[in-house]
């Protein structure tokens, strides 16, 4: 199961995704960190999901559209956010229905590992960022998939399934591997200018029941999960 597959459990991975380690407790704060103040900002939350990002922006003062491939994430995103939140069924691997520079900022948190192909979505990203717009993206790191299958080629830009729980239910989800010269190479080739390459440990004020017991104990040197970037659209 892909991106666009999320109709099927959209509840259980809304569920799962409000309280646990690594959506509530580790990704979206690295996302909302990056992002910093965006008060009266424009921002594009590109694959939204149910939407606890655009809450948290909306919350902080941004102008928030949002759109997802899952209608039933879209559906949960409209009874969190409200009629007056713009979202809307969408595929980021197709062509977006915003104007050029309509954004100040585009964020897509774990939406990009579950494409093939960047190129296209990324000239839309960077059609839609206003100059010297920004995005702000978070994806599978590609180091974890080496360390948990070493035997599968690291260079290669392949795709591969994981087993996950969403609030009991077990699902597998598919995600496309590229190595690291090939994420830098496609925030570079779509004319982006890469700002920031971030990997952080978990944040000191994420519950110690929630973490592993070795990094609870004070080890943060042996996590890694998600790999965060910053890219900016020239501003001339």
């Amino acid at each position: 199961m892909g991106a666009a597959d999320y109709d099927d459990f959209a509840v259980q991975y809304d569920r799962e995704n409000a309280g646990n380690l690594l959506n509530a407790h580790y990704e979206r704060p690295a996302v909302l960190r990056l992002l910093g103040d965006v008060s009266g900002r424009r921002v594009l939350d590109a694959g939204c999901g149910s939407g606890p990002l655009a809450a948290e922006l909306i919350a902080r003062g941004a102008e928030v559209t949002g759109f997802d491939s899952s209608p039933a994430m879209i559906e949960l995103a409209r009874r969190r956010l409200g009629p007056a939140v713009p979202l809307t069924v969408q595929d980021l691997s197709r062509p977006l229905p915003f104007e050029d520079e309509a954004f100040d900022d585009v964020v897509a948190s774990l939406v990009l590992h579950y494409l093939e192909d960047w190129d296209a979505p990324l000239a839309e990203i960077r059609r839609v960022l206003k100059p010297g717009g920004r995005l702000i993206a978070s994806i599978n790191h590609p180091f974890v998939r080496q360390f948990n299958e070493p035997t599968e080629d690291y260079f290669a830009t392949r795709e591969y399934g994981e087993e996950v729980d969403l609030d009991g239910r077990t699902t597998t989800l598919t995600f496309w591997h590229r190595p690291l010269r090939e994420i830098v190479g496609a925030i570079l080739d779509a004319d982006l200018r890469l700002r920031v390459l971030d990997e952080p440990p978990p944040s000191t004020e994420t519950p110690g029941e929630l973490l592993p017991p070795h990094i609870a104990s004070g080890d943060r040197s042996a996590f890694l999960c998600f790999l965060f970037l910053v890219a900016e659209k020239p501003a001339t």
